[in-house]
């Protein structure tokens, strides 16, 4: 490939800003700092320039301009979903294209490669619909789903990738394709669920359901020293629900350090979040024997349109420097759970175990296939790790320690929940064989010269 430096010349960068709309930055510049980090802190973006653009005509013309220099590209989605470790070469940053289009008669929406959950959302409320959302309503929209997504209609619905029925994808040749189950099955089983690393996606189009209110929020406790009480009660309370409650817990260890809330310092806390989107008037008597899992700090459960669903979770979106992993369970070892709970506990920096029942229509292949990993996983698990600043060898070894003690109960990684470097290894464990020998047919027909930067390699 040609020399990345090359990207910094006044005379390449004026030849990319003439075929763009939207604004073209270059280090140093306020708009190619904030492009290239967002979320996640630790290993930012290290482009040569940055293109913000205005439209999916940008998006052809930025991968076309790279292609004909042989510098490789990224598209920074939205939200959550920063990728991490380009260096040099040029940054497609989408949040200026955010348009949301709802059919109400077909019950899909339109979604650009730069809207939020929150966007689509509120798009779909008007006409008693909403779309498969995840916890956090700032999350990108076309990134969750490209990626598998498990959100607050889970269970009932399935994952979001298995409502995907097209996608707009911009190739390494600077050809806009419509990719659907008529033009390209092979494709759309590999784009639902597998990241979208064939390409630029600059929109897609997705189903959406009639979900005017959920029965949710959360319950917050307090673990002491023993948290298979809380996680245990909890998880024997999943055996038996019906399809319509979605549900996970956060157990959060704050250190006795400065700067933290007083009423957070030195605690380990564990919060269990509830979404039903049954009958509204069973949703009480379904989590009553939840209350009684351990001490009760707060309870925010009650009726709340869905349009304020992420009250549910109510995750925080702070930049910070994190690193996770993510794990697909069989079943879910309470007694190893705790014990990384009070590992976190008892470490000099902030830790967090997430975890979230599956099963349900999460269980069942979709009319469409897909390329999602370890259907008959019951329980998805992440050990994140964080002090804002870096990752020291001690996080590191919680984090190896964790996946080491739950690995026989380990169906694969989920990708989604797994945050930091990865290596093709780690990738080819969250696929079946046949559906990771399908993404890299994909990627090597679509991008042969690997135009395309991903933190998910293949190979």
């Amino acid at each position: 490939m040609t020399d990345l430096a090359n990207t910094t010349d006044a005379a390449a960068v004026r030849a990319l800003a003439a075929r763009v709309a939207g604004a073209v930055h270059t280090p140093g510049s306020p708009g190619h700092g904030r492009a290239r980090t967002g979320v996640q802190l630790l290993d930012p973006h290290r482009p040569a320039a940055v293109v913000e653009a205005a439209g999916a005509d940008d998006v052809r013309a930025t991968v076309a301009w790279a292609s004909e220099r042989g510098l490789p590209v990224a598209v920074q989605a939205t939200g959550h979903g920063r990728g991490t470790g380009l260096d040099g070469g040029v940054l497609i940053d989408t949040h200026r294209m955010d348009g949301v289009r709802v059919d109400p008669a077909r019950r899909t929406a339109r979604v650009a490669a730069g809207a939020t959950w929150r966007r689509v959302v509120e798009a779909a409320a008007p006409h008693g619909l909403a779309p498969l959302s995840g916890s956090s309503p700032s999350v990108g929209a076309v990134g969750y789903t490209l990626g598998g997504g498990v959100g607050l209609l889970a269970r009932r619905y399935g994952f979001a990738a298995d409502h995907l029925r097209g996608v707009d994808l911009v190739t390494a040749d600077g050809t806009a394709h419509r990719v659907s189950a008529g033009t390209d099955p092979d494709l759309l089983r590999a784009l639902r669920g597998g990241g979208g690393s064939p390409g630029a996606v600059t929109g897609i189009e997705i189903d959406l359901f009639p979900v005017e209110h959920l029965y949710g929020g959360g319950l917050l406790f307090d673990l002491g020293e023993d948290p298979a009480g809380v996680l245990g009660a909890w998880w024997e309370w999943t055996r038996d629900l019906p399809e319509e409650m979605t549900s996970g817990v956060s157990a959060v260890s704050y250190p006795d350090l400065p700067g933290l809330p007083p009423h957070l310092r030195g605690r380990h806390l564990a919060r269990v979040a509830v979404s039903w989107s049954g009958p509204l008037e069973q949703g009480p008597g379904l989590v009553d024997p939840l209350r009684s899992a351990g001490p009760l700090l707060e309870d925010t459960l009650g009726v709340l349109p869905y349009t304020r669903s992420e009250e549910v979770f109510a995750d925080h979106d702070d930049p910070a420097a994190f690193r996770g992993e993510g794990l697909l369970l069989d079943d879910l070892p309470v007694a190893d759970a705790a014990a990384a709970a009070r590992r976190g506990a008892e470490a000099p920096f902030l830790t967090a175990v997430w975890l979230r029942h599956l099963g349900g229509a999460l269980s069942r292949p979709p009319r469409t296939p897909g390329v999602v990993g370890h259907r008959g996983a019951a329980c998805a698990l992440a050990l994140l790790t964080l002090d804002g600043r870096e990752d020291t060898p001690a996080m590191a070894d919680l984090r190896a320690s964790t996946a080491a003690a739950l690995a026989d109960r380990t169906l694969g990684r989920s990708l989604t929940l797994s945050f930091g470097a990865m290596d093709a290894d780690l990738v080819r464990t969250a696929f079946s064989p046949e559906d990771h020998a399908l993404l890299v047919r994909q990627r090597d027909r679509l991008d042969p010269r690997g135009l395309f930067h991903s933190h998910r390699p293949l190979d």
